[in-house]
């Protein structure tokens, strides 16, 4: 919390890569600020207590039955695009 707390106050935008009822598709947050992308475990996703602390969630559109990607593969993903 302590890093969350910094960094918001550098103006950092924090950004969970995280399905959640409010999440949006990756490819549409638009920011001109510097921001933090923040992952969580791959098996129960960002702490909630962190979660709440993030300015947006963002998520990667999947097709099929699967519901998630390997934390690496869904974190240069969004990376990639985000840069």
């Amino acid at each position: 919390m302590d890093a969350i707390e910094r960094l918001k106050k550098e103006g950092r935008v924090l950004v969970a890569l995280e399905q959640t009822k409010t999440s949006i598709d990756y490819r549409q947050l638009k920011t001109n600020q510097p921001l933090c992308l923040v992952v969580g475990n791959e098996i129960e996703g960002v702490d909630p207590n962190i979660l709440k602390q993030c300015d947006h969630a963002i998520e990667i559109p999947m097709r099929g039955s699967k519901q998630s990607l390997n934390v690496s593969v869904a974190f240069g993903i969004a990376a990639y695009q985000l840069a």
